[in-house]
């Protein structure tokens, strides 16, 4: 099977506050179509590093290439247009608002008619809300979640707001796909689910997903490729069953047998 080329590639990232080093020196790469799963203790840095590849630090040294362009001096504003979408631990959602009025929100950098067409709803506004509607209305469908799409996003159960979570970051169409524990709280029927529908979003939509999770063996059940941290260092990065195997793995995060 031929290599399948980077899209993200990120080299000797460094990130600090004040005299706190949380990424020292990080390097990996990942390639398009596979399933990148960031593992490590806690305060290893794993959600710094998608804060790093979003725009929402910047790190004092080195690169994060994504299609060639570099992220560290890219407007945090741009970087969904760019295709890079995410999740948050703590869910963040318009708690105020519909399932269905979330995933259109998502919509918004899809959106090509004026503001003034758009409130007057007519001709090409009209047809363009009609689109991304479609969209929308296919995603609810994929995530399962049709009897919840009128119900008020923050009076849902723990578990669907994470669905909900997950359908607006598809829905803005990403090409990469940033994860950060989409199953932190669950049940193990969430988790299933969840999984369920993090496989599905790459085998059927062609998404590329980095994840973090701490449930290692759904990490080793789905993820291509594992990259390790600990203190901010890189020790490990390969197949999940090679870095399962690696000594310091297992001495600084999954513990003797």
């Amino acid at each position: 099977m031929p290599e399948r080329s980077p899209l993200l590639s990120v080299r000797d990232v460094s990130l600090s506050f004040g005299g706190t080093m949380v990424l020292n020196s990080v390097g990996f790469t990942v390639a398009a179509g596979e399933i990148c799963a960031i593992i490590g203790p806690n305060g290893a840095g794993k959600t710094s590093m998608l804060n790093c590849i979003s725009a929402f630090y910047r790190p004092q040294g080195g690169q994060i290439l994504f299609g060639g362009r570099d992220l560290t001096k890219t407007p945090t504003h741009h970087i969904a247009g760019l295709g890079i979408a995410r999740t948050f631990q703590n869910i963040a959602l318009y708690t105020g608002l519909s399932t269905l009025d979330n995933l259109m929100a998502a919509r918004h950098i899809h959106i090509k008619e004026s503001s003034i067409a758009g409130a007057l709803y007519w001709g090409p506004a009209q047809r363009e809300e009609i689109k991304h509607r479609r969209v929308v209305e296919e995603i609810i469908d994929f995530l399962e979640i049709a009897h919840i799409r009128k119900a008020v996003v923050g009076a849902l159960p723990y578990g669907l707001r994470k669905r909900v979570e997950l359908g607006r970051a598809l829905a803005l169409e990403p090409k990469l796909l940033l994860l950060d524990e989409p199953m932190a709280g669950m049940n193990v029927e969430e988790k299933e689910d969840m999984a369920r529908f993090i496989l599905d979003a790459h085998q059927r939509r062609g998404v590329t997903i980095i994840l973090i999770e701490h449930d290692m063996g759904l990490v080793m059940d789905i993820s291509d490729h594992v990259v390790v941290l600990d203190f901010g260092s890189k020790i490990a990065d390969g197949a999940p069953d090679a870095v399962k195997a690696d000594p310091a793995v297992i001495r600084a995060y999954l513990g003797q047998a």
